[in-house]
Formats: structure tokens, sequence, C-alpha cells
């Protein structure tokens, strides 16, 4: 019953679904389909409708800018020392704009190339024309005569337009003609000032609906007020306001009386609202379901609680929330601003208002005409040279200085002014610190003082603030809070003639005169007053008043970079005035804009901390939607298993059952079900083990082998075979093995006999598990009982990191869904190839592309093109990368920045410009291994393609497509493991593993090196040239995302394991030439200690990693990864822990990497000093320091000049225990080439030498053995053919109860061999 009520649910949601997006789209053609729109606006205006900033003479006049008109000299030509030129329009009446056209000047050489749009309704200020929430800029003309239009992707409703140049002709100068294109509409305007409000009264007492459609444009003076408000008596309500400049939407369906706690649903969307331009917002609810769109971003929710009408009383109000009784009284703060076309339900209600409906009351003051605001904004652009300088007399009368601000930076300068040079100096500053006021006092013979006021003033809202002079004293008011006051002692009441300097300081002026101690201002002012005179910034603009510089007048070019918020996976976005940053901390994510995941995706890369089992976090899908979780992780067998429990893990005893009432046991597993989907498919193998002991207790029907008990799996569909991988064969394990306890069944337990029987099996067919549910149906009967107990899902491997394609003509390709890539996108993958040339993958949109290639031996590019012009990352490799063996490749691109990667090459990174499209929009399919074109196609192996953590099935695609071959050639393949980050290289009849670049040794680098300190032991390695002789690491990967170029020449990334009884120790640390270091240490408590030091004049950076002591004299192991500013450290099992260094942080290239005691050095950090002094003293084991050994060269290579060992070294097999059999970022499978290598694995020099005669021996006993077995498995079949028969008969005519799986579907886990080695 209860499913049938939840599908009935999901069905009406389905319904409402439906049915609003059946609404929001005919609503939107409705409303697009009223006319053709293209009509020319400019031909027909007069002379006095054109302005411009400059002109070059009457001829070159702004209305001589008409397109293909040849009067003056051919169009506008503005001053040739007009460096911010403009040309502006007055359509003479706010229209609909879809179209400019423009062309250069007639018979010149003269034209713009590139411009900007501005559109207004006053003209006086000025709103930026946005596409895709980038200020757009516009390709022009190229010649002096050729038409060039574009039609606007969103229209606009304005009166004035303005059209800035950005490039001129490179031939000539500026030379302008244009045409808009538009038409009229239709436009009901009421202001309201405040205190006033439209009330749409019902004809009946209430209304309820089901369905509601509002909508209107707004254009507002403040950040506070309610647009639209209606409520009933029983509790529901809806409510539009604005706070804080974001428009948010209350509502509520649900009677208040049943439920008191209240189910208020809020939606917020848009910000900075109160700019004073217009916006649109439209509500479209059915039932529950609501689309909330503001701007054309739209929120779709669904409406909390139980009913689905809105059931309002009397009226709605619009404008403000009237008392009831009290008319010109109101419970919120009414809206301050005009309201356009507004519309409920088909009703539009500020045209009846116009014509007096009786339906219609006014309170308050509502005026059918938009007001325009008096207040004009101007820009501060940039933080290093913006000023504004304005003269200013002062004395007797004192000084007040008054404006208001908005900003996102914390810190900036708002103004300096001298008050005071004679017979004194005295200097006052007003600036943001740390998004606070702070008001300061310096001079020669006066000692600074200051004082704070206001908090958060960097939240992208006007600020107010008064400052006044008066006499000795100072004051300070901040918005409307307590005004703060200060004396100035040595000032002198004469006339002083001043200049104030707002925003920052020119380059030219002394610091006596303009002082600014930190950075200039980046943001809007306006209303500004000095000693209560209003300042012009016309007259600035035209040179008349002042000085100015980077300063842009008219507009206020704030810009929300939060919205939306661009940061993944939960990261909070915190942004500047021309950047927005992404906070990863605490989601188990890391980059710049918290993409990559910092933990591992499976239980393979924790072999290597020295636990045999504990609970390990890893995030299961890499970059993708799911989070992190918790397993537990446990070696056996050579194999490291994820497993994973549930609730009912102990036996459970069961009687009384039968198959129409069965004894029913639900599992809930310890993570999500999405989480296990994952875990089973991305496994190489899972398993699942059923304990079923029984007496009188039968599993199928003794007569039509009906099942009397069942299990369901993941997807919920029953299932009754009780052992092994192959579904749909009633039999337990017992049968598949041919050692039932009777013949005669296929389970033990249907002998039905009055002794303890088993039937345990092992699940293992992957696509059935886990289990969700068990039923038992036959323990009802005398005697009758049953044992149950469910294993954990237990699974190990990686089925997709060899999943590989074998490319063989340049004009084959595999062919899969569009890139889902339009904000972020990494794709890494494996390549070998002996091609000079060939692209990776590519995906085509209208505009924008994306491609990975190999354009030469040695040249790696990723381009992508957003719409606005191709961005190519380049790597260049020493060596070439055609040369047969694996390679490694990762790209990422999200909206801050791009990133290539080649094996362990540097980092290739390209920061995106602030101001530039960032969707990537991509319609066709994705190719891999060749382009849409069939040219310069890919020849050679592909494997391991993950995009976004999902890894595509080369395999099974490549099965279908002609010129590719499943699988690829060659020895490296799963069988052939090197672990702990060995790259396995291709040999003619072998492979081998190259453990270079790692910590380990041994065939297969399995082997940890480890040495014993003694008290002075110490090693001291001289790293060379960055990045010498570490090419071609096959799995490093690289987190990516740091804030700042530089960073990237410098990152760490630490691994060790260690075994100590004493602290402090200094375990490691690495320095520069100029003494600057990083240093892994043990604290007097033995906790762990990172310490930094990235600049002489800053203090030691310390960081102390959550953990007990770890000087107890057991083995632990040790990740650091620094990038950037962010350190990630993870110790033994623990969950990674996040810190972030100082703002730019950035370590220059380590020269040298000491192990235990510091012998001499300069260092000034004490306790480093004392932890040094002391050494370290135990073992240490598998030392990484980037791509750097220098334990096991210390060990291996001690004469190198590269190495100084000091002090006794003495080899260890502390870390043999804990050597694993996989390195933290290698995705290899178990290790089992020690039992079915099949002679393919790597070779001892002794082996090779008897190579042949070991051959013929084993030719030999392998042609005997298979003689001796043919015999013997022929005399078994005629014995089994005589004897059997009478005993299986009842088993080879048993109905199977299910559908077999398709042949192909088992063939997934049979090796692939392919004889095609045409590369290698």
């Amino acid at each position: 019953m209860e499913r049938t009520t939840l599908s009935n649910t999901g069905f009406h949601n389905c319904i409402g679904i439906f049915l609003l997006t059946t609404l929001s789209v005919l609503t939107s053609v409705l409303s697009a389909s009223n006319y053709n729109c293209e009509e020319p606006l400019v031909a027909s205006l007069p002379p006095t409708s054109f302005q411009s900033s400059s002109r070059s003479s009457d001829k070159g006049s702004p209305h001589f800018a008409k397109l293909n008109r040849k009067d003056g000299v051919g169009g506008w030509s503005p001053n040739g020392e007009d460096h911010q030129p403009w040309l502006q329009l007055d359509l003479r009446d706010r229209l609909k704009v879809t179209a400019i056209a423009t062309q250069g000047r007639w018979g010149s050489s003269d034209w713009v190339s590139h411009y900007q749009l501005q559109y207004s309704d006053s003209g006086r200020t000025w709103r930026p024309y946005r596409q895709e929430d980038v200020i757009w800029t516009f390709t022009a003309n190229t010649d002096a005569d050729t038409v060039v239009q574009h039609k606007l992707p969103h229209s606009i409703r304005t009166r004035y337009l303005r059209l800035l140049p950005l490039e001129k002709s490179p031939k000539g100068g500026t030379g302008l003609r244009l045409e808009v294109y538009g038409c009229t509409y239709k436009s009901d305007v009421a202001d309201f000032d405040g205190r006033s409000a439209l009330l749409y009264r019902f004809n009946q007492k209430s209304t309820s609906t089901v369905k509601d459609v509002i909508s209107l444009r707004f254009r507002s003076h403040q950040a506070e007020g309610v647009l639209v408000h209606g409520e009933g008596q029983r509790g529901d309500f809806l409510t539009l306001e604005l706070q804080k400049g974001r428009l948010t939407l209350h509502l509520n369906l649900d009677n208040a009386k049943l439920q008191p706690s209240g189910r208020t649903t809020s939606v917020m969307l848009g910000s900075l609202l109160d700019d004073h331009h217009w916006h649109s917002v439209q509500i479209e609810r059915f039932n529950k379901h609501v689309n909330f769109t503001v701007d054309g971003h739209t929120q779709h929710f669904r409406s909390m609680g139980q009913e689905d009408t809105l059931e309002i009383d009397y009226e709605l109000s619009f404008g403000g929330i009237p008392l009831p009784g009290k008319p010109g009284t109101f419970l919120h703060e009414n809206f301050h601003g005009c309201i356009e076309n507004l519309n409920y339900n088909g009703v539009n209600v500020i045209d009846m208002a116009k014509r007096r409906k009786p339906q219609i009351y006014m309170v308050g003051n509502v005026t059918f005409s938009c007001s325009e605001s008096s207040s004009v904004a101007v820009t501060f652009l940039s933080s290093t040279s913006s000023f504004l300088a304005l003269p200013v007399d002062y004395g007797t009368e004192d000084l007040s200085v008054r404006l208001q601000f908005r900003t996102w930076n914390q810190d900036g300068l708002l103004f300096s002014v001298q008050l005071s040079h004679d017979p004194n100096l005295i200097n006052l500053l007003v600036q943001l610190s740390q998004a606070r006021l702070l008001l300061a006092l310096s001079g020669e013979k006066l000692h600074s003082a200051q004082v704070f006021s206001g908090q958060n003033l960097s939240d992208g809202q006007w600020h107010s603030i008064a400052v006044e002079v008066k006499g000795q004293k100072l004051t300070l008011t901040v918005d409307n809070q307590n005004p703060v006051t200060m004396e100035i002692r040595g000032l002198s009441n004469s006339v002083q003639k001043s200049t104030i300097y707002f925003g920052g300081c020119p380059v030219s002026q002394p610091s006596f005169v303009c002082e600014n101690p930190n950075r200039g201002f980046q943001g809007c002012f306006r209303l500004l007053f000095i000693n209560n005179h209003p300042v012009s910034f016309l007259q600035v603009q035209q040179g008349s008043l002042g000085n100015f510089s980077q300063i842009s007048f008219d507009v206020c070019s704030i810009q929300d970079r939060c919205l939306p918020n661009l940061c993944e996976h939960g990261g909070q976005c915190i942004q500047s005035w021309d950047q927005f940053y992404c906070d990863c901390s605490g989601t188990g994510y890391t980059g710049a804009t918290c993409h990559n995941p910092i933990y591992e995706r499976s239980c393979q890369a924790f072999r290597k901390t020295g636990s045999q089992s504990g609970l390990f976090t890893i995030d299961l899908d890499g970059s993708g939607p799911l989070e992190h979780t918790q397993v537990n992780c446990t070696v056996a067998e050579d194999k490291v298993w994820t497993v994973v429990g549930h609730d009912h893990t102990g036996p459970i005893d069961i009687q009384g059952s039968t198959p129409r009432s069965p004894f029913v046991l639900i599992f809930n597993y310890t993570i999500s079900q999405y989480h296990l989907r994952s875990l089973v498919t991305s496994s190489e193998h899972c398993q699942q083990e059923v304990i079923y002991r029984c007496r009188k207790s039968r599993l199928f029907d003794t007569w039509d082998g009906t099942p009397l008990s069942w299990w369901l799996d993941r997807d919920g569909v029953k299932r009754t075979y009780w052992g092994g991988f192959l579904p749909g064969v009633q039999q337990c394990s017992c049968s598949l093995d041919g050692n039932c306890r009777d013949m005669n069944y296929f389970c033990n337990c249907d002998a039905d006999q009055d002794t303890w029987a088993n039937d345990t099996g092992v699940l293992s067919y992957k696509d059935h598990l886990p289990l969700s549910e068990i039923a038992i149906g036959d323990t009802n009967r005398t005697s009758s009982q049953a044992v149950l107990q469910i294993g954990p899902l237990r699974c190990y491997g990686d089925r997709f990191f060899w999943n590989s394609a074998s490319f063989y003509q340049e004009s084959s390709y595999l062919h899969f869904p569009t890139l889902q890539a339009e904000l972020s996108v990494d794709i890494s993958l494996f390549f070998k190839t002996s091609a000079l040339s060939g692209v990776f993958l590519e995906n085509l949109g209208v505009r924008d592309f994306i491609r990975l290639e190999l354009s030469s031996p040695s040249t790696m590019n990723f381009t992508f093109d957003l719409g606005d012009g191709a961005v190519i990352l380049t790597v260049q490799s020493p060596v070439a990368l055609n040369d047969r063996q694996w390679h490694y490749v990762r790209v990422e691109r999200n909206v801050r920045e791009a990133s290539l990667q080649v094996d362990s090459l540097p980092l290739e990174l390209n920061e995106a410009p602030s101001q530039r499209p960032y969707r990537l929009q991509l319609s066709s399919q994705l190719f891999v291994g060749g382009t849409s074109s069939r040219q310069r196609g890919f020849v050679g192996c592909l494997r391991a393609l993950t995009i976004n953590g999902v890894t595509l099935d080369l395999y099974e695609r490549a099965k279908t497509t002609p010129g590719v071959n499943s699988g690829c050639p060659g020895h490296c393949s799963s069988d052939s493991v090197c672990h702990n980050g060995g790259r396995c290289v291709e040999e003619r009849n072998r492979y081998r593993c190259d453990c270079t670049q790692t910590a380990f040794d041994g065939p297969h680098c399995r082997t940890a090196l480890a040495a014993t300190f003694e008290s002075g032991s110490s090693v001291l390695f001289t790293l060379q040239e960055p990045f010498s002789g570490i090419l071609n690491e096959e799995a490093r990967r690289t987190l990516v995302g740091f804030h700042d170029a530089e960073v990237t020449k410098s990152q760490e990334e630490v691994s060790f394991g260690f075994l100590t009884h004493h602290a402090p120790a200094l375990i490691l640390i690495a320095y520069t030439l100029d003494l600057h270091y990083m240093a892994v240490m043990l604290a007097s408590n033995g906790s762990l200690q990172i310490r930094y030091l990235l600049s002489q004049e800053k203090q030691t950076e310390v960081f102390s990693a959550k953990s007990p002591n770890l000087a107890d004299g057991r083995f632990h192991w040790v990740k650091i990864s620094r990038k950037g500013q962010e350190l990630l450290v993870q110790i033994d099992n623990t969950i990674t822990q996040q810190y972030n260094l100082s703002p730019s942080s950035a370590l220059s290239p380590v020269r040298t990497v000491i192990l235990g005691r510091i012998q001499g050095g300069d260092f000034t950090d004490k306790e480093l000093v004392q932890a040094g002094s002391r050494g370290f003293i135990g073992c240490l084991s598998s030392v990484q320091f980037n791509q750097a050994s220098p334990l096991k060269e210390a060990l291996q290579n001690s004469q190198s000049q590269l190495v100084t060992v000091i002090g006794r070294l003495e080899a260890s097999s502390c870390g043999t225990k804990s050597s694993p059999n996989t390195i933290t970022n290698t995705h290899t499978l178990s290790d089992d080439s020690a039992k079915s290598n099949r002679g393919n694995g790597p070779l001892n020099k002794a082996d090779q030498n008897d190579l042949a005669l070991i051959g013929g021996i084993v030719a030999a006993v392998v042609f005997i053995t298979l003689c001796a077995l043919a015999i013997i498995i022929r005399y078994l079949y005629r014995h089994r053919r005589t004897s059997g028969p009478s005993g299986m008969t009842g088993k080879t005519h048993r109905p199977s109860m299910e559908r077999s799986p398709y042949r192909t579907e088992l063939d997934l886990h049979k090796p692939h061999h392919d004889s095609k080695e045409y590369y290698i």
C-alpha cells in the first residue's frame, strides 16, 4: 500500500512539473511572438538626439553618424586626443531594442573594430550590456563601408543608448555610422514613493488558486522593500520582497492552525537589484511546483507542506503591506521605485489602476510616470591608478565630507586630505581596513591616532559615511551607527587651501601631500558632498573641476561574481572587485573551484599507510557529484578489499515462516545506494557471502522447483540462485561444486532432513550486488529451523584502469554523448603511439569547441574556445612522446583557469580573464581518437579515459566500431602491475617496471627502502634543476587550481613512513638558496608539525596536524601536499586535514633536502633549531619529496655527488610490513602476476641466461601432463555416463525461474588478446 501511495505521489509530481513547464513555454512563446521587432530607430532621429564625448570638427558631429549617410565628413569622428570616446543616442521614448549595425566613416580609413554598449532611462545612470553575466564586447568593422549587424541575444528596453569604441582602425582613427533596430512596446508604469501601495481586491471574500502567474518589471531606489504580498486567514501567504538588494519569494500553502510550526518555503534570487535599472520577475506556480525567474535566471523548487492551493483573503497588495484599519501604516518597509507591466493571473493591475477600476484601491501617492533618481555614480576602476582630486577651502568654515560607497574589497583608501601644513603637518586618512572603516591621523609631530567604525562594509551594499572636522574635534559616522570622535591637537584654525584625494593618490604626488599606506579603492561613489555642497561629476568629467584618472562616470560597474555560485561541491564563494575565490575548507575538494577531490578513489591507495585494515575516506567518483564516504579497507590474499557493512551482520535464527508469510530482512548499508552502485561498477570483482544453515527447511519445493525463499538485488528484482556468478541457475554452491550431500537435489537443504545442513554460498555477479532484501519461507513445520547470516559487500580491483582501445586508422574514432563541460571539466587518459601526431578527443559547438591532441612527437596541445577566440595550452617534452610507451595526460578547464599536465613535466596553467565568457557550450558528439572531419585522427592506444570522474568504456564501444579494436597489444596490461608509481615499460618479449622515480625498489617496485637513523645521522640531498630526469611518470595526479602563477613553480608533494620513540625530532627539511624552507618535525608532545618560512619579512607559519603522539614506537605513514595556499596533510588512515598558508605564498625552487640532524645553518626558528640539533632517532622509510627519493639515493648510490651521508645509516626493514603494493596515485589491480603472468613478467639476468633450457624442460613437462590429464578425463567421463543418469534426472529438467544474461555480459571478465602490434 505504501508503494502505491509513493507511486501516485511521483505520478502527480511528474504531471505538475509537465504542466508547469508547458505553462512556462507557452508564456514565453506568447510574449515573444507579438510581431517582428526590427524597425530602424535612428534614421528618423533629429540632430538633437545625438551627443558625443567629443568631435574632430563640426563636420564630424555625432548627428552625421547615420548608417549609409555621406554627410559631413561621412560619419562621426571624435577628437584625436579623446581617449574614452562615446556616442550617445536619445530614442525619444522607451523602446525595445533588438539589434545594432555599424559602419566606418565614409571615404576614409576610420572605423571601430570593437565596442561596448550602455543603456539608460534617464541619460544619467548607465548600465553596461551583458551576455553570460559578462560585459559584452561586440566585434565591429574591418573597413569603412561594410555593415556589421548584431542581433542582441536578449533585447533591452531603454530610451538612451551609448556606444563606447574600444579599438579603432589600425590604418586610421575612429569613425562611426550606425543604426539601431527595435520597436515600441506597451508600458504601464506605477511609481511608489516608499509610503504607497496598490491593492487589488477580489470580487469574493477569498480566492483559492491551484495555478498562479505573476509577472512584473521593477526599478528600485533602495535595497529593501515589499513588491507583492497576499495572505489568508488560515495562514496561507505569498510575499515577494527585496532584502539587501536580493529578491526573496516566501510561500506557504499550509493551514497554520493545523501546522503551527510553519512550512514556509523561501527562495532568494538576484543580487545588486537596487542599481536604478529595470529587472524582470516572473512567478509561475502549479500546485506545489514553482518557477521563480529573475532577469532570465530560473529557480525551480517545490513548496513544503501538504496543501496544493493558495488561499488569499480579500486582496493582494503591491508596493507594501498596509496595516488593516490604519491607512498609510505599513508592517514592512515599502518598495521605493517603479513597477512596470504588473500582471496577476492575466489581470493588468496598473492599467486597471490608471482607469480607476473599483477593484483597485490606492494607498498613498501612486503616480503613473517613473521618476528619475537624482544620484549619479562613478566607478574607481583600478586599485593602483584610480583617483579623484578635488580642491577644498576650509578653516573657519570647518570641513565636512559625506558620501556613499559600495565595494567587494576589504581594503582601500576612501580619501586622504592634508588638514594642516603650517606649523605642523597633519594628514587625515579614511580607509577600509579588513572591511571596517579606519579613520587615522598622522603627522611630523603627531603620534598616529586612529579609530574604527562599522563592520562588514565590503558586502557590496551601499554604505554612507560622514566625516566632520570642527575646531579640534573630529567626528566619524558610518551608516546609522553612533558617531565616533577624536581630538586633534595642533590644528590651526586659519583658512587652509588643500586638495582631497578620493580613491587613491597620483603617482606624482609625494606621500606628505597624499598618503595611501595600502591599496587604492575599487568600487562606486555617489552622493558626494564637500562642506555640504554636492560635487558635480559632470563638471569633473568635462575637466572644469578637479582632476581624475581611471574613473568611469555615470555608471556603477559593480558585479556579483558569486551569483551564481561557481564553486563546486559546496565550496564558499568569496569575491573581490574583479575576481572571485573558492574556500574549499571542509568540502573534501580542492582547486580553484573546489573541483578536484583530496581523497583517493579506492582502497588500493591506502596500502601504503601501514594499516592492514581500517576505516578510510574515499571519493568513489573523483570530481563527480558523489560526496566522499568512509569504508573499511582490508588487505587479504595480496588483494585490497573494500568492505561495506550493513545493519544485520550477525546470525539470525528463523522459525515460523511460510512462502505466503515469509521472514523478510531488509538491509541498510553504511554508504548510500549511489555509492554502492559506483563501487560495484568500478570494481573488478565484488562478492557477498550468504551463510545459510537449515534443518527441515527447503530453499526450493521438492516437486516443481518453486522457490520457497528468495532475495532481491540492488534494483529490487527477485533472485533465486544462491551461489556463484551465473544468475538464472537455481542452484546452491554445493551443486556447482558437485558435493551436495544428496546428488538428487541442487541444495543441501532441499534434502529436507532432520539434521543441520549448510548451503553457504558466495554471490559474485556484480550487476545484482549488493542484496537489498531476503525472504525465508519454509520454517513453519515441526522441527523446522534456519540460521541466516549475510556478509558485507566486498570488492577489489579497478575494472576501468586497463579499459582500452586500439586505433589503427586515422579516419576511425569512437563517439560518445556530448561532453558536459559548460562550467568545468577534467579529462585524464593514458596513451602510447608511434605516430607523429593525432587528436585524442574533440567536441564541437556552434562556436565553442574543446580539443586535446598530440601536435608533434614532443608537443601536447589543449585547445578550447568559448566563442571569443581559441585558448591554447602547450607542453613541450624534452623527449619524444611517440616512443611506444604509456604516457599520462590530464587537462582541466573551469571558470577560473585551465591546466595541462603531461607525465611529470611542469604544469601549464592559464588563468581566465575576469571579463570574458565562461560557459563552454558544446552540441556535437564527443569524438575520441579522431575528429568530425575524419582527419588528423589518432593511431595508437588509449586507456583509462576519465571525464569528470566517469571512465568511458572504450573496450565495449570499440567492439562495434570499424578501424578500432578492443584492448591494446603489448605486455603492459592488468597482469603487469608496477606498484607505487613505478612505470611499466614495454620491451620486445616482456615488460619491466621502472622504479627510478619512486622511493621503492624490486621487480614490481614493491620493496620499501628504509634506514635506521642514530643521534647524529643525517642525509643531505642536493636537487638537480627542477623536473630534470623526471619524465614519463605514469600516474601522478596533479591537483590544480592556484591563484598565483608564480606559486605553481613551487609545490610540494611529500610522503614518508617512520617509526620512533623520540620527540622532539626533525624528520625532513627542504630549503632554498635564500634559506626559505619547509620543515616536517615532531613536537615535544609527539604531534606532527609542518613549518614554512616563505619570506624573511614574515614569521614562520606553523601548522600542527591533529594527531595523537606519533613517537609511540609504531609505524606511521604521512602524506603532505601543498598547492598554492592550500596545504593537505594525511596521517595513516585519518581524514585529510586542510590548512591555508598566507596569501601570495610561494617557495622558490628547493635546492637541498635534509633527513635527520641539521649540521649548522643560519635558521632563526628556535623550535626548529632545537629539533634539528637532536635530529631523528628511529627508522625512516620510502621518503619522497616531489620526484626526488633522497633516502633511496643514500642507500643505493651513496657515492653520488648529489647525496651526503653523515653518521651511521643502516638499511632496515621497518617499512616492509607496510610497504604497499600500490602507491597513492596509481590505479592498479591486485598483483597476481606471480600466479598468472603467463611468462611475460619481468625477468632477472640469471633467468635470461637459462631461458632456452628452461623453456624446453617446461614444454616437455606440460606435454606429458596434458596427455595424462586426457586419459584421466576420458576414464571419468565413461564412468560418469554409466552410473550417473539415474541420480541426475531431476537436475537436468528443472526449469529456470530467471532469464539468463546475455553472453556478452559474461564475456566482460575474459581477457582479450589482440595480435596486431602495428605501432609497437
